[in-house]
């Protein structure tokens, strides 16, 4: 398939208004992306008896993390999107960005035509995507938007993440038919025969003028954790083996179907750490390990921890060549962008030199083609979210709800609670008393007291899980909520403290701070649930006076527990929960069940689903937190 005339493909195997910014275009918008010009290797050529070889710099691009983000759009709060560091998302602000990059290389008539890769999560994420996985599903006819607009911006290929899994196979192979490049995963294998269920990799032979082209393969990998985290999805039907593992098998055939050079597009953050620790032989971010480990990798595009790393060099132990890694944070806030200069060596093209930076999109505006082309998509899905379905007697926020016992958060767990509870009618569980967990996901979540729209509850259950319910012991009740209590840093003292000093405790498993999202509250349905953390005290030691309806829990006592497929597929390693024996799982998302909550009620009032009590405390005293 020949692309443009200058590249060849091999596969193997409300509106939105971009109000804020001014349009700048070429060299100036680049410069104000933070874009810095370093200079092309110099260097001689290593074939002996050459002279100084030329130098030719291939330029490549990565997005990673999108989520479902075509627009600077914040459909949870109906407005342009913003944050505290005024970053911008969004593809059709990458678009941008990426044409800048165009520009300016085909400035050069002597330079190669640069590549656009992605790391994956695309599919899933903002209300866009859940819309066409689940309103009006992309199997029934409609284009993905994210399909359109990578399509019409002129994606060269891209990883599979672990999110793309999220709404099943068929909407998964659905938007891979739709895509107009290839969907790469070497490592998503099937179940059976442990061939790949999707091309591993693709060689792309770019043109370079007076030359013979340069052959790149570009490999994909995606993350192992899918067997866990969307084992519903993908069990008895795919299988998947590790990054380095699949690497080691791989890379040596890139290089032999006639790859110059390779890059690895990997969904597998930079250092090694597993969410879920040891329940799967393989590790959850291992890209720097990958890079160390497998001879014959240039460069490697990161994707899933959503950090901003501009540049990251290792050597790898068996070649001493460098390898560079760049992660272009998420959302399409930045856009990576590798400079790797070849020299012909032998005959062969070589990369002698290799930099990466990042460039930020909250400098450039939307590109107004990508905005044209999914504008009635997106105004499709503002009018959705924003439809009234139900009010509320009374405001109900999670901004503190990582601290303290709020009616946000006890509203999750009764609606999950609610449901398990009535599914289990007639069963022999019925009789056991029902518990639910939640996360505060999003703190900026918050249900007015007054009409209640799809964006308000949708705001404060943004993962598309669904429920499932399992049967625990006391002792394993207890032994869970030491385990999410590490989330709390140790202090002593009543306070007041600022909330960072008090959450996010970084741990072995996460060393930059636990997520809220692996933070978990427990509550009761028809009577209160009840505890205290105390976090003056040592990780394993911190819960007290742990009771059910006024009476301390006992160790055999039994309960049902309604928990979400992330976390009882083993996402955050949490006790006893993948084990434990399942007594409900209807495939139902959390998120629909408190729509569809709301819109039968029809008025919602907190006092209704008030049903447990927890709070900190340090040494047996209340603390004070501070936002």
């Amino acid at each position: 398939m020949t692309d443009s005339g200058e590249q060849t493909t091999e596969l193997a195997s409300g509106r939105a208004r971009m109000t804020r910014r001014t349009v700048i275009g070429g060299a100036a918008a680049l410069a104000a992306a933070g874009f810095q010009a370093v200079p092309a290797y110099a260097g001689a050529d290593h074939g002996p008896g050459h002279g100084p070889g030329k130098t030719v710099r291939l330029t490549v691009m990565g997005t990673t993390d999108l989520h479902g983000n075509v627009f600077n759009w914040d459909y949870f709060k109906n407005a342009e999107y913003d944050d505290t560091a005024h970053n911008d998302i969004g593809l059709a602000k990458v678009s941008t960005l990426v044409s800048a990059v165009r520009d300016r290389i085909a400035a050069d008539r002597h330079a190669p035509r640069p590549l656009l890769l992605d790391a994956g999560d695309t599919i899933q994420g903002t209300p866009l995507a859940y819309y066409y996985a689940k309103i009006e599903p992309i199997t029934d006819g409609p284009t993905h938007p994210m399909a359109a607009a990578m399509n019409r911006i002129g994606y060269d290929a891209a990883a599979l993440g672990n999110h793309e899994f999220n709404y099943g196979l068929d909407i998964l192979r659905k938007f891979q038919h739709q895509l107009r490049f290839p969907l790469l995963g070497a490592n998503a294998q099937d179940w059976t025969t442990g061939l790949p269920a999707f091309p591993p990799y693709v060689l792309k032979r770019i043109h370079v003028p007076g030359e013979k082209p340069i052959t790149v393969g570009i490999l994909g990998l995606t993350n192992p954790g899918i067997a866990i985290w969307d084992k519903a999805n993908v069990e008895n039907k795919l299988k998947f083996g590790g990054i380095v593992e699949l690497a080691k098998l791989w890379v040596p055939r890139v290089r032999k179907a006639g790859a110059d050079i390779v890059i690895a597009s990997v969904h597998s953050g930079m250092d090694l750490s597993s969410s879920y620790g040891d329940a799967l032989p393989y590790p959850e971010n291992a890209s720097v390990l990958m890079a160390e480990s497998v001879p014959g990798i240039d460069a490697v595009l990161v994707g899933h921890a959503h950090l901003e790393i501009p540049e990251r060099l290792v050597t790898n132990k068996s070649s001493g060549e460098q390898v560079v890694l760049s992660e272009p944070l998420k959302w399409g806030m930045r856009l990576s962008l590798f400079d790797l200069d070849l020299q012909k060596v032998r005959g062969q093209w070589k990369v002698v030199g290799r930099h990466s930076q990042v460039l930020n999109a909250n400098t450039v505006d939307a590109d107004p083609d990508v905005v044209a082309l999914l504008q009635k998509d997106h105004d499709k899905v503002v009018e959705y979210v924003n439809s009234k379905i139900g009010t509320c007697t009374e405001a109900m926020s999670a901004a503190t709800a990582p601290w303290e016992d709020t009616a946000a958060l006890d509203f999750v767990n009764f609606v999950q609670a609610d449901a398990v509870s009535k599914a289990l009618a007639g069963t022999p569980q019925a009789s056991l008393p029902v518990l639910a967990i939640a996360a505060p996901f999003n703190r900026e979540a918050a249900i007015p007291a007054s009409d209640v729209s799809v964006r308000d509850v949708a705001g404060l259950y943004v993962f598309d899980n669904t429920l499932l319910a399992v049967t625990m012991t006391g002792v394993q009740v207890k032994e869970y909520l030491e385990f999410s209590a590490a989330y709390f840093q140790q202090i002593s003292g009543t306070g007041p403290f600022p909330s960072d000093q008090v959450t996010n405790a970084p741990t072995s498993t996460a060393p930059n701070g636990t997520p809220d999202y692996n933070y978990d509250i427990l509550g009761g349905l028809t009577k209160p649930l009840t505890y205290k953390i105390d976090i003056a005290k040592a990780v394993g030691a911190r819960i007290t006076d742990l009771a059910y309806d006024g009476t301390p829990v006992t160790d055999a006592q039994e309960f049902v527990v309604a928990v979400n497929n992330y976390r009882q597929s083993g996402g955050g390693n949490f006790p006893h929960v993948k084990t434990a024996p399942v007594v409900y799982n209807r495939q139902v998302e959390i998120r629909q069940l408190m729509i569809d909550y709301v819109t039968t009620t029809g008025t919602v009032d907190p006092k209704a689903f008030h049903t447990g009590d927890w709070s900190l405390v340090s040494n047996g005293s209340p603390i004070t937190v501070t936002s």
